[in-house]
């Protein structure tokens, strides 16, 4: 067995699959646990139970939540959202999941006001299931600025706003970083004062969604340490695209180690 990069564990470490998509899953579920990581995030049903063969979780599911540019700000998405969370909420409980995705969906013209409203009465109407199965529905923040025109839910405080109306311990925010530091930057102070409402981080570097190396601008390891001192014990998932040549593992090798503060 390899050597973990993993020491301290104080930050616990996850990798997005799809990131790796040329790897068989059970590849990179190997090389994670190796590593020191403790989880595999963005899987589908299908594959929830193949991080357990590792001693490993799917940190974060796919579960009917809709999609990004439609999602929970359109009451027209609402019943399926339902239908499909309520459905598959309690299977992910049932195999360790600690968390499902949702999404804000495009604007389309409409107001942030209405939207707020809009996504807050799609998640009174799930926040019972996730509350009863103890698994936290996640809705992830994103860039409207480079990867995801349109999209609503691009700003910290419209996300908290939604979270904190909803009121549950079991509908929290998915901060991206990459995503936030585009739209908003000083992620730091945002991390410190609005940790309350997050239930999951993911990584990656800007410019370009690539390496936590010195050629992007963010600086991980005092990220890192804001989210440890904030007393979060989630999972702060990897969900960058290697582009080094060579073996894409050797990126997230230095991932995990940079972050392992």
């Amino acid at each position: 067995m390899v050597s973990p990069v993993v020491k301290t564990g104080r930050i616990k470490q996850s990798v997005s699959q799809w990131c790796y998509k040329d790897l068989p899953l059970e590849t990179l579920c190997r090389a994670a646990a190796d590593m020191g990581l403790q989880a595999i995030d963005l899987l589908e049903e299908k594959d929830w139970e193949t991080p357990g063969k590792f001693g490993l979780v799917c940190s974060m599911g796919y579960a009917d939540g809709g999609t990004i540019a439609d999602g929970l700000n359109n009451r027209a998405n609402h019943d399926a959202i339902v239908r499909g969370m309520t459905a598959k909420i309690p299977r992910a409980a049932k195999l360790g999941l600690p968390n499902v995705i949702t999404f804000f969906g495009n604007r389309n013209g409409m107001a942030d006001s209405e939207a707020i409203d809009n996504c807050v009465a799609g998640l009174q109407r799930l926040k019972s299931v996730a509350e009863g199965e103890g698994v936290t529905i996640c809705l992830e923040l994103l860039n409207s600025k480079v990867d995801h025109p349109d999209y609503q839910g691009d700003r910290t405080a419209f996300g908290v706003e939604v979270v904190r109306r909803v009121n549950s311990p079991r509908i929290k925010l998915l901060y991206d970083i990459y995503h936030m530091q585009i739209m908003e930057g000083d992620v730091i102070r945002t991390i410190r004062d609005n940790h309350a409402f997050i239930g999951h981080y993911h990584t990656a570097g800007v410019p370009g969604r690539h390496e936590l190396d010195d050629q992007q601008e963010l600086q991980w390891p005092p990220i890192c340490k804001a989210i440890v001192q904030t007393g979060y014990e989630g999972f702060v998932a990897h969900e960058f695209v290697p582009r080094s040549p060579g073996d894409p593992l050797d990126a997230l090798r230095a991932a995990a180690k940079r972050c392992d503060v």
